[in-house]
Formats: C-alpha cells, structure tokens, sequence
C-alpha cells in the first residue's frame, strides 16, 4: 500500500445550491444549456447532470453557460426552460410533468436531448439488464419495476430530438431503438475538486518516491452488488494470487460477497463502506493495483471508462477488462492492461511484478495520468459540450 496519502477530506456535496443560484448560473452567457435530472446523487448526475456548468463556467473563451435542475424545482418553478436555448435531460422516466417541460421547450423550438450513459431505454434489453446486474428473476416484481423502469426512460427518450451517450457504441444501440434519432457523444469525466484530489495525491505518491508498505493492494471499487457477477471474472485469479504471495491484499470498496474458498484470507480483504466521491478517491490512490473486471456483453460495452480514468488520475495502475470503452481509452501496456477473462491470472502476475519494478510502475502511472489529466480533465470539456448540444 502506498503511505504519505494526505488524511481524509472534510467533504460537502457540490450540488447543494439554490435554485436562484443555478437560475444565474445558467443565464450568465448568451447561449444556454439546462441540464435536467430527477434528483441529485453521487453518479450519474455528477457525470451527466453537474460537471458540464462547471466546465462552461470555467471555460475562458465563454459564450456558454449551464446549469442543472431538477424535478423538486419543476414542481414549483418552470421558468428555467424559458431561459435555455437547448434542454438536456438526463436519465430521467416519464411522467407529465417532464412531458409537460417537453413541451413548452418545443414551443420554444429549442432543441431537447435525451443524456444517457447505460444501455436503459430498450425494453427488448431488459433481460440482458437485468441478467447483467445479478437481480433475482424469480418473482413478478423485478419483471414489473424493472420493465416500467426501461419503458419510461424509453417514453422519456422518444419525446426528444436525439440523445447524448458516452461511447459510439452506446450511441449506436440507441440507433437501433429508433433510427431517427441524431446522436452525439459527450465523454464522462472528472469534477473539479476530484481532479484537484487526485492530482495532490499523486503527487505525495511521486514525492515521497512512491514509498510503500511490506504489503500490495489490489482494489475493487464497484459501490454496489450489482456488480457480483462482474467481480466474479476475476475471482478465481484473485483467490489464486492470495494464495500464493502474502503480501497481497484485497481491498473492497461498496460490497463483499464471498464463498467460504476466501475464508482462509479474510485478514487480507479490507471492507469500506461507501464513500463521497472524493475521498474515494484517496482509497483509490493508495492501493497499487485498480481493477475493472466486467462480463462482458452489449450492455457492458455500454459502460463508460470512470473506472480507468479516475484511479489514473491519482497514479494507481488500471486492469480492465477489455470492453469498448477500455479498449479505446487504455493502451495496453502503457497506461494500464487490457486483461481477456482467460488472463487474469498472468495479469495481475505481471501487475505485482510492475509493482516491484519502481521505475517501470512510474512510467506506466505517469503516462496513464498524463493522458487522463488531458483527455478527461473538467477543463479540457467545453468545446465537446458545445459540440454535443448545439453541432460541430
């Protein structure tokens, strides 16, 4: 494990602000973006919802600006659609209401985007949804939430002009719902304060010449159980490497689920609950190895890069496995590994021999950072934002 990190952050989410406070934000440039969200939380809406005004705002040559809103200000307060020049609306299910805000934003021929960054407005895809996240099938009731779920975003999508996803793939399943929809993709990436943490723990990293411990972590950061059978790719492999070198261990971030074969390990797996998005990131930037195993399929190949990118972002070495996403933000070998299920025991071998080789494990670490810091930096999303909404 990786010493000199700095102590824990005293943190405060970003989102909580007025709606006269993001009312301003959004009018302080002539050509305006709403984002809209049902409610704010720590993932999709950071990503989706958040981090475009941020980087609008931010942005020196100006001319644009955003903000987000919500359903609690649709109930009381419309009026920010009247303002906006276009309306994003992220992952968000039918009701009247959101038709309703449709609506008066076609009477202002603004155009009207659907923002969506996982494969969830196909009811044909519902089993593969729900295959994918390990949710029981045995019963009415996950048939029925799940399948009203999809079906609203669905119905939420088929009211707008085209959708904004994350990847080209994505994109292209969204074609195949509804050919007529344009579409456009808008990368996931760092907010702000994430960025500036990462980097400073990065930097303790190289300062202190990436002082360790006797031992060597391995980190999982999945944050929900739905990621059981994604886990399960690299398992067996992990459970073979603790066995055979002590100095390993396993580091569980959101949940652990295990067999009684890991009971022999139990004083090498470490459990944290789930954490702010900022200090998670210190978690991150502790341990050695990162890992990324999906199972892969067309609704994995959906999935965005955040694994990669923000545990680059403060110098920890990535293995993913190689789905869409991976496959076109890491170079295999030089900023992180791209690890097929049938590899993932010679994988996490040649991870823990990069991590004995100081200068090898730098090079890699620098080079993933340096990439990340160009490629997903807040402030490098202005002008993909602006291309997203309003065209090239």
């Amino acid at each position: 494990m990786f010493l000199n990190i700095p102590s824990a952050i005293e943190y405060k989410d970003p989102w909580a602000t007025s709606y006269e406070a993001r009312l301003s934000q959004l009018v302080a440039q002539d050509r305006r973006i709403a984002y809209f969200y049902e409610q704010p939380d720590s993932s999709t809406f950071r990503y989706r919802a958040l981090n475009p005004g941020l980087s609008l705002a931010g942005d020196p040559k100006g001319g644009t600006s955003s903000a987000w809103f919500d359903l609690r200000d649709l109930a009381v307060d419309s009026k920010f659609v009247d303002e906006a020049d276009a309306l994003v609306i992220c992952r968000v299910r039918y009701s009247a209401p959101v038709a309703r805000m449709i609506a008066r934003a076609r009477a202002r021929n603004i155009p009207v985007f659907f923002d969506c960054d996982d494969l969830v407005f196909d009811p044909a895809r519902v089993h593969l949804l729900v295959d994918s996240l390990n949710v029981e099938q045995q019963n009415d009731h996950t048939w029925d939430s799940w399948f009203a779920y999809v079906g609203r975003l669905g119905a939420t999508l088929e009211l707008c002009d085209g959708i904004i996803t994350t990847n080209e793939y994505l994109a292209e399943r969204a074609r195949e719902y509804n050919q007529r929809l344009h579409t456009a993709i808008m990368p996931n990436y760092l907010h702000p304060e994430q960025q500036k943490w990462s980097l400073r723990f990065g930097e303790a990293k190289r300062a202190s010449k990436r002082q360790r411990d006797e031992r060597i972590h391995i980190g999982y950061f999945s944050g929900s159980p739905s990621h059981t059978r994604d886990f399960a790719v690299a398992m067996p492999a992990i459970r073979r490497l603790l066995a055979s070198d002590p100095r390993i261990v396993l580091r569980i971030v959101g949940f652990g689920v295990f067999g009684a074969e890991f009971d022999q390990f139990r004083d090498r797996i470490e459990y944290y609950p789930l954490q702010d998005f900022l200090n998670l990131q210190r978690l991150i930037a502790e341990v050695e190895i990162n890992i990324s195993p999906l199972k892969e399929n067309q609704f994995t190949n959906c999935k965005s890069e955040l694994k990669f990118f923000e545990a680059a972002a403060c110098g920890t070495l990535t293995l993913a496995s190689p789905t869409y996403a991976f496959k076109k933000s890491i170079v295999h070998g030089v900023t992180g590994f791209l690890v097929p299920s049938f590899r993932w025991d010679d994988a996490l071998e040649e991870a823990v021999a990069m991590v004995d080789d100081a200068a090898a494990y730098d090079a890699i670490s620098t080079a993933a950072s340096d990439y990340v810091v160009d490629t997903y930096g807040w402030d490098r999303q202005a002008d993909k934002i602006e291309n997203a909404v309003f065209g090239g």
